[in-house]
């Protein structure tokens, strides 16, 4: 039985990776099928293991679309991936040097607290790599074959999820054998991986058909949409902000309905049902965005509390007494009084789980967590049914948790499954359950949930420059688009909206790390000269230069940004 009077607690967990294929369909990085091992596996273990829990995940399209060909791969044999090549290949010792090189570079990219240090076996090749790596170009050749395969091996072990290791023998063996590792050893791994990629959409398909969550969707590509609609939308939340010198992205808001419609009928097919619901990329939200989402039928949406708190302030007269924040932040909203509801994120919660408890015993802070839900219980005692929305990057925070978040996650979940007072449930069973629930907005600001604006994406020199280069090409694409096949078009928009993605310009700047930023900036420009040559024309000069070079250490190694500047 539900508590008489209970704080509504929604956990949603945002599954995002952009598309890291070329135009041929080859992988330039593996990170896509490394979370998948990892961090899907595990989160959703955690809401298998407590039937009474509840929470909202919520897939980006074009991750679904990748892990989908991952198991493609796996079944044909054929890796597209040069990391699985590498694993799935019998001979190792003829390995080409800049497959030698990428594998040195790769497989030591992961946090080396929680996912080397604790292993010796992989810290002895991290120890050897530290020692000649200084004339990388001449000693690379001198590491033996069996350093390769204990290399490629421990690698992926370090990418397991902490419940795939303590579930599957063939894991711990392998970790307690620590080195040696034979042709025979690469082959088992490398069927435990595709058993875990094979297994995991339907693991979340279960759980909804059971009703213990929700899946929602994002525009396809994860696009910044307010963006595509207005380039000014920068400006409501940073008024001095500079713009790209294209005025506004060409055909814009024709591109937002097809990334919309492309996720809603990309979902129907994965999840076999249409979302209730989207989380629009980065919470990137506007007025017009909002109409949009309404025209397609969609129950709810959700954004930072921070446009919450400048669309109320624009709403109310300028005498009006100052309000808690406890007295607008958790109950839902619709624009106007139509449309999807509106729910606003908890900044201080969501943050504290991205980025706070990492350095916490697990204990610990779950006890801090529940404290302060049950004052926000308290806080809103005169609301029928108050709701704290919970909102935060389901995959990048665990490396930095001790054990994957395995023990924190484990007793969250038990914690507020159990609470007098605190109710998990789903935002589409909120909206169904508690239609009276819902506040009416008379204006709303547009921003993301990162800082309250847009300025992770746009106003940056190396971001500007980056919009110009894909205005240019869509104007492309807008001139040669109708001498096109119908066939060939499709492949044309497809990549454009590859192109509109929100990481390429989230990496721009020299705030990121310099490894981090080559990487993103690279394969931006190659998305780019992959659309002029569907489109049968030369690529720009300008694409043959980087965009950004990056070079300042970041918290989360530049994956998650927390939505205030830290000291605000």
């Amino acid at each position: 039985m539900p508590p008489a009077r209970a704080l509504h607690v929604i956990l949603c967990w945002h599954m995002h990776q952009p598309d890291y294929r070329d135009g041929h369909g080859e992988y330039r990085y593996p990170w896509t099928y490394l979370h998948a091992c990892k961090d899907y596996t595990d989160m959703v273990a955690h809401l298998e293991e407590n039937p009474a829990a509840r929470a909202v995940f919520n897939f980006v399209p074009v991750l679904v679309e990748q892990l989908q060909d991952y198991v493609e791969q796996f079944a044909e044999g054929r890796f597209r991936d040069p990391l699985l090549r590498v694993l799935a290949s019998e001979d190792l010792e003829n390995l080409a040097a800049d497959v030698r090189h990428y594998l040195l570079e790769q497989c030591f990219r992961l946090d080396p607290e929680h996912m080397l240090n604790p292993f010796p076996g992989f810290r002895r090749l991290y120890e050897l790599w530290q020692f000649i790596r200084q004339d990388a170009s001449e000693m690379v050749d001198y590491l033996s074959v069996q350093y390769v395969a204990d290399l490629v091996v421990w690698y992926h072990l370090a990418w397991t999820g902490e419940t795939v290791r303590r579930q599957t023998p063939l894991i711990q063996e392998l970790m307690a054998k620590g080195s040696g590792y034979s042709w025979e050893d690469r082959q088992n791994l490398l069927r435990c991986i595709g058993d875990l990629l094979a297994g995991l959409l339907p693991r979340y398909r279960a759980l909804v058909a059971s009703g213990r969550i929700e899946i929602s969707t994002t525009p396809y590509e994860h696009p910044i949409a307010p963006l595509l609609l207005d380039f000014a939308a920068a400006r409501d939340g940073e008024p001095d902000a500079q713009l790209p010198n294209c005025p506004a992205y060409p055909g814009g808001e024709a591109r937002v309905h097809w990334q919309v419609d492309a996720a809603l009928e990309r979902h129907c097919q994965d999840f076999g049902m249409p979302p209730q619901g989207l989380w629009p990329a980065e919470g990137g939200i506007s007025a017009p965005f909002v109409e949009i989402l309404a025209g397609k039928g969609l129950q709810w949406t959700a954004t930072g509390e921070g446009i919450l708190a400048r669309s109320l302030s624009r709403s109310e007269a300028g005498d009006a007494p100052a309000r808690e924040r406890h007295d607008y932040l958790y109950r839902p909203y619709r624009l106007r009084g139509e449309g999807p509801w509106i729910f606003f994120r908890d900044d201080a919660l969501s943050d504290a789980i991205g980025f706070d408890y990492k350095s916490w015993f697990g204990h610990d802070a779950v006890t801090d967590f529940v404290q302060r839900l049950e004052a926000i219980w308290r806080a809103t005692e005169n609301q029928a049914f108050p709701v704290v929305s919970i909102i935060l990057d389901g995959e990048n925070a665990w490396e930095y948790y001790p054990y994957n978040g395995y023990y924190f996650l484990s007793e969250l979940y038990r914690a507020l499954a159990n609470h007098p007072h605190l109710q998990l449930c789903t935002f589409r069973d909120f909206v169904r359950d508690h239609p009276e629930a819902c506040a009416v907005l008379p204006q709303l600001a547009a921003g993301s949930w990162v800082y309250g604006n847009f300025s992770t994406w746009i106003g940056d020199p190396a971001k500007n420059r980056a919009w110009d280069l894909l205005c240019s090409a869509k104007e492309a694409v807008d001139e040669h688009l109708p001498a096109l096949a119908p066939e060939q078009q499709n492949r044309v928009r497809k990549q454009l909206a590859l192109c509109e993605g929100s990481d390429w310009f989230w990496w721009f700047g020299d705030y990121n790390p310099a490894e981090s930023v080559r990487d993103f900036d690279r394969l931006y420009r190659a998305h780019l000269r992959e659309l002029y040559r569907l489109l049968a024309l030369a690529a720009p000069a300008e694409l043959d230069q980087p965009i950004s070079q990056g070079g300042a250490p970041a918290e989360a190694g530049g994956t998650m940004r927390r939505s205030h500047h830290q000291g605000d």
